[in-house]
C-alpha cells in the first residue's frame, strides 16, 4: 500500500521535501497536491530518482502515485562517479534576502525557502558565513534561526562578520553560530574548494 502525504496547501518547497523523505522509506507514495506548481516540482524530483510516476486530477487535489520500482539491470548499473571538491564548501550570504529585486518580502521568502531546504540536501555546506545585512539572518527574531540552528548542530561552521554586527547594533543579539572577523572570513573563502556567493 502506497504511503499517502498529503502536501496540499503547503508552500515550496514543502511538497517535494516531504514526497523525496517518503520514497527513502517506502517504494510507493501517493502525493496530494492542490497546484501545478507543486505538481510539476515533486515530477521532476521523482522522475530525476528514477520513480515512475502517474497524475491522476480528482476533485479535492491533483494525486501523484509514485512507484520507486528498479528492474535487476538498472540497480547493476554503475553510478557516474563524482568529482570531489579539494577542500571545504562556503556559502557566503552578503543579504538578508534572496536575489535582487524590488520586493523585499518575495527575496525572504525565497532565503526561508532556501534554508529550510539546504538542510534536506547534500552535500551540506563545511561553512556558511554571513557579512553585511545577510548577519540579520543569525540573530534573534530571524525567520531562519531554527534551520541554522539544525546546519549548526550537524557541524556546519556559521561565521558572522563582527564589524557587521556592530555596525547594526546587533552583536548581543546573535542566536547561532559565531561573531568572526574579516582576517577569519577572507581565509576561510580563500581556502574553500568551492565558494558559492548566495
Amino acid at each position: 500500500m502506497a504511503k499517502i502525504v498529503d502536501a496540499r496547501g503547503l508552500p515550496c518547497p514543502q511538497p517535494v521535501i516531504l514526497t523525496r523523505n517518503a520514497l527513502q522509506e517506502n517504494t510507493a507514495v501517493t502525493t496530494i497536491v492542490d497546484n501545478q506548481t507543486a505538481q510539476h516540482n515533486v515530477t521532476r524530483m521523482a522522475q530525476k530518482a528514477g520513480c515512475m510516476v502517474q497524475i491522476e486530477e480528482q476533485d479535492d487535489g491533483i494525486y501523484l502515485h509514485i512507484n520507486r520500482a528498479e528492474t535487476p539491470q538498472e540497480q547493476a548499473a554503475p553510478q557516474p562517479a563524482s568529482v570531489p571538491v579539494r577542500g571545504p564548501l562556503v556559502l557566503v550570504i552578503p543579504g538578508e534576502f534572496m536575489g535582487r529585486g524590488e520586493h523585499v518580502e518575495l527575496g525572504n521568502i525565497l532565503m526561508r525557502g532556501f534554508f529550510h531546504t539546504l538542510g534536506e540536501v547534500e552535500p551540506l555546506p563545511d561553512a556558511i558565513v554571513f557579512f553585511n545585512s545577510g548577519v540579520k539572518l543569525v540573530v534573534d527574531g530571524s525567520p531562519v534561526l531554527e534551520d541554522l540552528q539544525g546546519l549548526h548542530d550537524r557541524g556546519v561552521k556559521i561565521l558572522a562578520c563582527g564589524t557587521c554586527l556592530g555596525y547594526y547594533e546587533l552583536k548581543e543579539k546573535v542566536a547561532v553560530g559565531e561573531v568572526s572577523n574579516m582576517y577569519t572570513i577572507a581565509e576561510t573563502i580563500l581556502r574553500a574548494g568551492k565558494a558559492v556567493n548566495l
